[in-house]
């Protein structure tokens, strides 16, 4: 509706992953380098966290695209609510396995078999899982059969888990010691803080508009800030209806009133940051806690 009114080519602010909005914050970068280490050096099992709506999609989808297809094939299995079976059957028809019998043994040898074809043709191969944190440890215990499938020399495939902070704990998980010892890697994915926050801003509005000149408010980005926390996800709403707001009144700045416009909008007309910081506190206090290790800022075990 705004987008012609403030010169945009495209919406700032989607809250879908497009992977040409990426924001290579510092803990994104990080994350992006460590995963990219993780496949191309083949080693095997890697763990991506984050909260709700921490652009865990985006960068995956950012990681998929820096594959070269000829090299490397590439599936992403985004309904984890499977059974063992169901799993293995899916990762089979993902790759482009056909005839399938629904049964495990034969079901692993014809992923073995596929893996095995790749890996004479030099190809390297990746398995994704999204929302794994809804994936039931007996389902979980499947994915590492799956990585058991090597040669003396090579894993054959590398399995991305990505997640909510829950996967964390099903990884824990006493039954699962086997898997804990297969995997490489793990990432937990920080919000933005306040600076990264502007900088997204100022970033999706460029990528949206790159001559264009509408821009935020340093009182508005703090309000920003203030109810997203450095989600990605919330930044995008909050920063779409501030526009809309701004659009509606012919203005050609955002500032904070037109965000606590928005926010109204989006919370009720009762919104106040005061109510809305003690609902996140009390969040923040029904989850369990985690050790977090002081090494490479945000990774945990």
């Amino acid at each position: 509706m705004y987008e012609s009114y403030f010169g945009f080519e495209r919406p700032p602010f989607n809250n879908v992953p497009d992977t040409s909005f990426f924001y290579g914050s510092n803990r994104h970068t990080e994350a992006l380098a460590q995963l990219l280490y993780t496949v191309e050096g083949r080693k095997g099992f890697a763990v991506l966290t984050g909260e709700i709506g921490a652009g865990k999609t985006t960068l995956t989808r950012a990681l998929l695209r820096r594959f070269d297809p000829e090299t490397t094939t590439t599936a992403v299995i985004t309904n984890s609510r499977l059974t063992g079976v169901q799993l293995l059957y899916t990762v089979a028809r993902e790759y482009g396995l056909e005839e399938l019998a629904p049964s495990r043994p034969k079901l692993l040898e014809a992923i073995n078999g596929f893996l095995v074809r790749e890996l004479a043709a030099d190809r390297n191969v990746v398995l994704l899982i999204d929302e794994a944190q809804d994936l039931p440890v007996s389902t979980l215990e499947e994915v590492r059969l799956i990585s058991n499938l090597e040669t003396e020399q090579d894993k054959l495939i590398q399995i991305i888990l990505v997640g909510q902070p829950e996967l964390r704990e099903s990884i824990d998980h006493p039954d699962l010691r086997q898997l804990r010892q297969r995997i490489a890697m793990r990432y937990h994915l920080l919000p933005l803080d306040r600076g990264e926050t502007a900088e997204y801003v100022v970033h999706r509005l460029r990528v949206a508009s790159p001559t264009g000149a509408v821009r935020f408010t340093d009182r508005a980005i703090n309000a920003v800030y203030r109810y997203s926390r450095g989600v990605p996800r919330l930044i995008n709403l909050c920063c779409d209806k501030a526009l809309l707001v701004a659009y509606t009144e012919d203005q050609a700045r955002v500032d904070r009133r037109a965000v606590m416009e928005g926010l109204r909008e989006i919370e009720g007309q009762d919104f106040s940051f005061k109510a809305h910081e003690r609902r996140g506190a009390d969040e923040k206090a029904r989850k369990r806690p985690f050790i977090r290790l002081p090494f490479l800022g945000g990774k945990y075990r």
